[in-house]
């Protein structure tokens, strides 16, 4: 099995696993709260593991299906993984401080600090560029292999 299929494989184990356990933290906090309700970010904390967890299997998909080489899928599929693990950590945080019900909000609150908005600028632009970057390399992997014959 190809490296990249194993890391996506692991990784959506690794999120669906995170989905699970943040569900059960989101419902302790529903039945702790009186209004019902979980902190914001443990919901998306929640939410987003689950839908990371499915991405992975996408990209496992593609990965299959791409001609590039094992080096190239690799990195393709590993630069989106790392920021969805950023993004699923920067939420679970968020929950646990309970500091902001909106992370780009300015100014960026983070605890009892705040992130300067040109590292929070710099940070969304990598996400965007690794996430859709490496998801249109596997793509155009794909895509020349389902069409070579």
């Amino acid at each position: 099995m190809e490296p990249a299929l194993k890391l996506a494989i692991v990784s959506c184990g690794m999120f669906f696993l995170t989905g699970l356990l943040t569900g059960l933290w989101k419902y302790i906090c529903i039945a702790r709260s009186d209004t019902a309700q979980a902190p914001v970010y443990v919901d998306v904390c929640h939410r987003a593991s689950l839908m990371y967890s499915f991405a992975c299997l996408v990209l496992a998909k593609f990965v299959e299906l791409s001609v590039w080489s094992a080096v190239v899928n690799f990195w393709a599929t590993l630069a989106p993984i790392v920021f969805f693990a950023a993004a699923v950590f920067a939420y679970a945080l968020h929950g646990y401080l309970r500091d902001t019900d909106n992370q780009l909000q300015k100014p960026h609150v983070l605890g009892h600090s705040t992130i300067a908005n040109a590292q929070m600028m710099v940070f969304m632009w990598m996400l965007a560029a690794a996430e859709i970057g490496g998801f249109v390399v596997l793509l155009a992997g794909a895509v020349k292999g389902v069409f070579e014959f």
